[in-house]
């Protein structure tokens, strides 16, 4: 098991998975890319700001893992990110190789010993997940001994795996690696704390994360294409379509994107009472639809401009 999280691919796994969650409830025939609309540029992914008299804060939409293909540093991006004194991402980059982060995943997912996941599940969902689990080639107790939060962003992510994405690919890998050496780096969240949520959620919760993923297997791969060419596209409006609308289970979307996204609002508004330039990156889902990151801070009184 230790190969599933080990490396980049266990800091991406919140916030990816939770990306897939939303788009795997939305059938082939319902993504394809969108027209460029009002407010949807159409020349590249969305990006944002807030600015004061002495302070610019840059709002970047990301995709956490991304083919080695895919190109979209250009434009006000660059220069966005040239310019900025400090990096923001969702969780530091030095906790995607931590060893004792990865320990950490692994002892907040495990199930106490008397308990297995497969037990937990229906006569019905316990068959769609091992079907599942065969489609990637695993066997039916891959996942026996850790709770379902794990299993479900266990089987987000690997199909992508196997096509081709990368966190190393993905949007902060590579933000990380050109922005200024002088930025000062900074996060919002910790992975302690974003595991956190999914290991507190109600089992029911759980479960039903899992089987969205489960009875989605076969989906994932070309949705997750179909998402990638509306985040190229600058389509937030199809993003929030895509990622957000299959969050229908109420407290699994409070708790994954509704709430970070007012504490994300409330930390920009602060950030804002000191000067300088910032570029925070975070899973483009936060940036798109009702109860978005820049819906909160409009609540505040802030104005929040489209850059692309």
């Amino acid at each position: 098991m230790k190969r599933l999280t080990s490396g980049p691919l266990s800091g991406c796994l919140l916030s990816f998975a939770l990306l897939l969650q939303g788009c795997a409830a939305h059938s082939q025939e319902n993504v394809a890319t969108a027209p460029v609309a009002d407010g949807r540029t159409g020349d590249g992914p969305g990006l944002w700001k807030v600015a004061d008299e002495d302070t610019t804060i840059y709002l970047f939409g990301t995709v956490h893992a991304l083919p080695d293909s895919v190109d979209w540093y250009q434009g006000p991006i660059e220069s966005a990110l040239a310019e900025t004194q400090e990096l923001v991402t969702e969780i530091p980059s030095s906790e995607t190789q931590d060893p004792a982060s990865q320990q950490m995943v692994m002892s907040k997912a495990i199930l106490p010993a008397d308990q297995s996941l497969r037990e937990m599940l229906s006569d019905s969902d316990r068959t769609t997940y091992e079907a599942a689990l065969t489609k990637l080639d695993m066997p039916p107790a891959a996942f026996d001994r850790f709770e379902p939060w794990f299993a479900g962003m266990t089987l987000s992510v690997l199909p992508l795996i196997k096509a081709g994405y990368s966190a190393e690919s993905g949007v902060e890998a590579k933000l990380e690696q050109l922005a200024p050496a002088s930025a000062a780096r900074g996060a919002l969240e910790t992975m302690e704390w974003q595991i956190g949520l999914f290991d507190s959620l109600p089992k029911e919760s759980q479960t039903a994360f899992l089987m969205v993923s489960a009875e989605n297997i076969d989906r994932i791969v070309p949705m997750m294409d179909s998402m990638v060419a509306e985040w190229l596209a600058g389509d937030a409006d199809g993003l929030a379509e895509l990622m957000n609308e299959g969050l229908t289970d109420p407290a699994l979307a409070d708790a994954l994107l509704y709430k970070r996204n007012e504490n994300w609002a409330e930390w920009i508004n602060t950030r804002l009472e000191r000067p300088g330039t910032v570029f925070i990156a975070v899973g483009a889902g936060h940036l798109a639809g009702q109860k978005s990151v820049q819906d909160y801070l409009t609540q505040r009184g802030l104005t929040v401009e489209r850059v692309q």
